[in-house]
């Protein structure tokens, strides 16, 4: 295997510094750099163009697919492991589509990690069987404008706070990002809504499929 060079961004630097040491025992792979937060791991990839990036999905500053996202567009043959202490099983199919190569549980073994790392780098993945079981192949249709608005589960999930009646603070607290990260995400959603307050924000998700298929479950 050629020599492989990695990034881990974590905001805990214990599990950053427990991560580091799994990778590496993996013949050929050095770990380059390690972030604590998404623009420092932005800064890394920049730097180092890294062929794999561990990336926490719950970062101080933003989310990992929003890191994964931008890495992407720019990097594209960057393989992007999402590696979570929370479940993220609703968001198998956007992180799929934002092209990452894989999605492992802080809480699995060492020996998982580097089997689903090593299966990545020869251009394969891993699942667990819980959700193996349940995916099924789909012709999926392009999204029109009155499906959605094109927001990204992360700026839905913003939303229905919104609409419950959280205030700004509540919303960072309760997705674990700062103030100001809440108040660019709803930047972008007032962008893609077409509107500009935070009332009529409000109006048109309540009105959007979105938002009934979200009380239906």
């Amino acid at each position: 295997m050629k020599p492989v060079k990695a990034v881990v961004t974590d905001d805990h630097p214990v599990v950053a510094g427990a991560t580091k040491m799994i990778l590496e025992q993996i013949e050929d792979i050095t770990v380059v750099g390690i972030a604590h937060n998404g623009k420092a791991c932005l800064e890394l990839v920049e730097q180092h163009q890294p062929d794999l990036v561990l990336l926490d999905y719950h970062l101080p500053d933003q989310y990992g697919s929003t890191v994964a996202e931008r890495i992407k567009r720019r990097y594209p043959q960057t393989h992007i492991v999402i590696f979570t202490g929370i479940d993220v099983a609703d968001l198998y199919n956007h992180l799929i589509e934002i092209g990452v190569s894989g999605i492992i549980s802080k809480e699995s073994g060492e020996k998982t990690i580097q089997n689903l790392i090593r299966c990545i780098l020869d251009d394969h993945t891993m699942l667990p069987l819980a959700v193996y079981r349940q995916m099924r192949v789909t012709n999926r249709q392009p999204r029109t404008e009155t499906d959605s608005s094109g927001l990204t589960p992360d700026e839905i999930q913003i939303m229905y706070l919104l609409v419950k009646g959280a205030t700004h603070e509540q919303i960072a607290e309760h997705i674990h990002v700062s103030k100001r990260s809440v108040d660019n995400y709803l930047k972008k959603i007032y962008e893609k809504l077409g509107v500009s307050a935070r009332i009529q924000a409000i109006e048109k998700f309540v009105r959007s499929p979105i938002y009934a298929d979200i009380k239906e479950d």
